[in-house]
């Protein structure tokens, strides 16, 4: 396998003549850096230069310290997986099946509605048509928009992605701690993996080296601010750098999040998204010939992509962030191919 500096600077050299990307990508293998670079401006306006270290938004590519944060206090016994949403959090919810559980909402199969339906809409902007983004400061501030919907479906009937269960998620480690959300995550798991740049930044707040997010409207852009909520919570919006991202896939697979045990079920493929892409707890995992291929999160939003993704057999970890909407994907179909030609 031809997986060297070279070969990967080519290869997104060669993808930046037709769609240029604006991010940054670092790649290891075998606890070696292999790659790493900038790519674009971080504020076009002052053509400040994205680096290795920018802080990017992830938009839903941090459902995943959800789902570590839910295995934690699991793990503590302050709840189980198969815990009753309606008995741990904290939120009357009369419209929703009672025998709605933590694992249905980890896995996306509990029915819930949501909020952000992808299968009907398309454009996050639309969603701050009549509610302004700069008022979504926290979980609870989202409920009205999915509370008194019905069901779509009955817990454990499919997989259908959804938001909203990890808002649910997120008001549960609120209930249950007594802490926000975010900081319980910053705590628990952003300060033990030592990810000194991340961070729920607020959009009118962010520190140095922070990323503006750009939309590209034909020959101008604009940023995001408008776009996307002030504050991330549980299903998304959490900031940080490709290099946050290697520490906390590293401390993660080391068990210095999770014991082994809940480390594997995190990692297990509990339900099946498509032909070859399995659901863990906050995770996508794709399989190959019964085996497990990589494991990866993505998240996009109006001005921001992100795909990050660990391949077990030949540790090899993979982090594209980027501030514009399209690109992290595209670069990391071309590693899979790279890694695997004959995938």
């Amino acid at each position: 396998m031809n997986f060297t500096h070279q070969t990967i600077n080519e290869l997104i050299k060669k993808q930046n003549e037709t769609l240029p990307y604006s991010g940054a990508v670092l790649v290891y293998k075998e606890d070696e850096e292999v790659f790493e670079q900038g790519y674009g401006y971080a504020n076009r306006s002052e053509r400040t230069q994205n680096t290795a270290h920018t802080r990017f938004a992830m938009a839903s590519g941090c459902k995943i310290f959800t789902a570590v944060a839910i295995c934690q206090l699991v793990q503590d016994g302050r709840i189980t997986f198969d815990s009753y949403l309606k008995d741990c959090v904290g939120v009357p919810l009369p419209a929703f099946d009672p025998e709605i559980t933590i694992h249905h909402l980890l896995t996306h199969s509990s029915g819930v509605p949501d909020y952000f339906d992808e299968e009907v809409m398309s454009d996050y902007e639309e969603l701050w048509t009549h509610i302004p983004a700069y008022s979504m400061q926290s979980p609870r501030d989202f409920l009205p928009m999915f509370q008194d919907k019905a069901m779509t479906f009955s817990p454990g009937g499919q997989f259908s992605y959804n938001n909203s269960g990890f808002i649910l998620l997120g008001l549960i480690v609120e209930h249950v701690t007594g802490l926000e959300f975010t900081t319980y995550v910053e705590k628990n798991i952003f300060q033990t993996c030592g990810m000194s740049d991340s961070g729920y930044f607020r959009m009118d707040q962010l520190p140095e080296r922070t990323a503006l997010g750009y939309i590209d409207e034909g020959a101008t852009w604009r940023t995001n601010v408008f776009s996307v909520p002030v504050q991330g919570g549980p299903d998304g919006g959490a900031y940080t750098t490709v290099y946050d991202l290697e520490k906390f896939w590293k401390a993660l697979l080391n068990h210095k999040l999770l014991t082994p045990a809940y480390t594997d079920l995190l990692f297990t493929p509990h339900i099946r998204a498509s032909e070859y892409i399995y659901y863990g707890y906050g995770v996508w995992i794709v399989k190959k010939a019964g085996a497990i291929f990589k494991y990866y999160v993505m998240g996009s939003d109006p001005g921001v992509i992100m795909h990050s993704s660990v391949y077990p057999e030949l540790n090899i970890h993979a982090h594209m962030m980027g501030n514009i909407n399209k690109g992290a994907g595209l670069i990391a179909q071309k590693l899979d191919e790279l890694i695997y030609p004959n995938l």
